[in-house]
């Protein structure tokens, strides 16, 4: 599989990672190691994980497990050596610290946990899972409104961040750093006060990013090129609706929307699953099957055209999805079936 340095980092990962939100949850432990072992065997290096995971729904007597179960792989395999491991430490209004924004002082004792959780020594890529002033992800999009945010506190904060994401790479904790569900005004200005207080640059940036959600394509697409910072797409195949499995309104028993649903949830894929959403899936699905090509092979491989560095991040709750996952990766997308993505992605731009 193709290698990607991240950003301007020293960090080359796989093309492809495996992201691991599900484990603990949806994913029992060994479930999850077999996992990671497969992912290996095809030639998937790059595991993402957060101290908030798993996921669907966030609970407080789960926080860290994720990371947990990823530590007794990398202690029972040894294999610290062959993979590269992301992980998050987890924004204001979340589950962790009671929702108190993260600092430069808080930032030493997460990284300390983290470590601690994995069973390692160091951290490949620290992310920031969510801005403190606030984030148009998640479709947020709808009502987001910036107007009360002040530019010098922000600058201010990123400084005292920047500066603990320095210490920790010096003492040898964390290797690269990068952002979560941030905007392009956000990452233009890390970068800004990277640059003059002589902090590590961020490498790479974990935004959604598929088919049906392209919100990465302008602004953020031209500051990650002109930066030099490698987008790292999650939910490349839609929390799953890309796959098929909810068309004509289906709620599959253990799916993702099926268990936030039980849950207390909505069941909507967090607002991606909408009439429009379905809609669109059924264009690309039939897209793909009248070039001959399965939809999900179909999404990641589009990803990997784009005019930017991209690493997407696939995740499945079982086995058996990641393998059908697995057997579509180094398949080379046509350029007509290119094209004709183009031309979809007119008739729906953003459907949810």
């Amino acid at each position: 599989m193709k290698r990607v340095t991240l950003g301007g980092s020293d960090v080359a990962v796989s093309e492809i990672c495996l992201g691991t939100m599900t484990f603990g949850n949806q994913t029992p432990k060994a479930e999850g190691h077999a996992q990671i072992d497969r992912a290996l065997d095809a030639g998937i290096t790059f595991l993402d994980t957060a101290e908030m995971y798993p996921v669907n729904p966030v609970r407080r007597e789960t926080i860290g497990l994720t990371e947990t179960i990823l530590g007794t792989w990398l202690a029972r395999t040894g294999n610290r050596d062959r993979v590269e491991i992301a992980t998050k430490i987890t924004g204001p209004s979340q589950m962790v610290r009671n929702g108190a924004p993260y600092d430069g002082a808080i930032i030493a004792g997460a990284i300390d946990g983290s470590l601690k959780r994995l069973q390692t020594d160091h951290i490949d890529l620290y992310q920031l899972h969510w801005p403190v002033r606030g984030s148009y992800a998640f479709r947020q999009n709808w009502t987001y409104d910036p107007s009360k945010q002040s530019k010098q506190q922000t600058l201010d904060h990123m400084a005292d961040v920047l500066g603990a994401l320095d210490a920790a790479k010096k003492a040898g904790k964390i290797r690269a750093v990068g952002l979560s569900n941030e905007s392009a005004w956000g990452l233009t200005q890390w970068c800004a006060v990277a640059d003059h207080i002589g902090a590590p640059r961020m490498a790479a940036i974990q935004n959604e990013y598929s088919l049906l959600y392209r919100l990465f394509d302008t602004d953020g697409a031209e500051v990650a090129v002109n930066e030099n910072v490698t987008l790292l797409s999650y939910s490349p195949l839609a929390a799953g609706l890309l796959s098929g499995k909810y068309a004509g309104g289906a709620m599959p028993e253990g799916s993702r929307a099926a268990v936030d649903k039980a849950g207390g949830g909505l069941g909507n894929l967090g607002g991606r699953k909408t009439p429009q959403g379905i809609a669109a899936t059924e264009a690309y699905r039939k897209l793909a099957a009248d070039h001959g090509w399965d939809a999900i092979h179909m999404a990641i491989a589009w990803q990997l055209t784009r005019p930017f560095k991209v690493v997407p991040i696939i995740g499945a709750t079982r086995t058996d999805q990641l393998d059908h996952l697995i057997a579509g990766l180094g398949k080379p997308l046509p350029d007509d079936l290119r094209k004709a993505i183009d031309r979809m992605h007119k008739q729906y731009p953003l459907p949810y």
